[in-house]
C-alpha cells in the first residue's frame, strides 16, 4: 500500500510540473523583445489575462482573449501569421501557447514574467 501511495505522489508531481515547463515548439521572449515587436502589422499580440485585468492595466496594441475563451475564440487568429500571449505573470499564456498548439498553431511566442515584469 506504501508503494501505491508513492507511486500515485510521484504521478501527481510529474502532472503539476507540466503545468511549468513551456510547450515544446512555443518561442519564449523577455518584455524587451515585446517592446520592439508591439508596432508590427504582421504578428498577432494576444493578452489572455481577464477582461477586467485588461481593462485596468494593458499594453497598447494587445487584443484581449481570455485563457477562459481561447478555445472558443481560435477561429479569430490567423494560423499564417506569429501570435504572441502575453498574461500577468507568464503562466496562463503558457497554458494558452499549448492549447493553441493542440488546435495545430504553429507560430507561438510566450511572453516570460507576463505583464508583472513590464516597465
Amino acid at each position: 500500500m506504501d508503494i501505491l501511495k508513492w507511486v500515485i505522489v510521484v504521478v501527481l508531481i510529474i502532472l503539476t510540473a507540466r503545468n511549468f515547463l513551456p510547450a515544446k515548439g512555443v518561442k519564449q521572449i523577455s518584455n524587451t523583445e515585446v517592446k520592439m515587436l508591439v508596432k508590427r502589422k504582421d504578428i498577432q499580440l494576444i493578452d489572455v489575462r481577464s477582461a477586467l485585468e485588461y481593462e485596468l492595466n494593458h499594453i497598447e496594441g494587445f487584443q484581449n482573449i481570455p485563457l477562459s475563451k481561447i478555445k472558443k475564440r481560435h477561429n479569430e487568429l490567423d494560423r499564417e501569421k506569429e501570435i504572441v500571449l502575453l498574461c500577468q505573470s507568464g503562466m496562463r499564456s503558457n497554458k494558452a501557447s499549448k492549447r493553441l498548439k493542440r488546435l495545430g498553431f504553429t507560430k507561438l511566442t510566450n511572453v516570460k514574467g507576463g505583464m508583472s515584469s513590464w516597465s
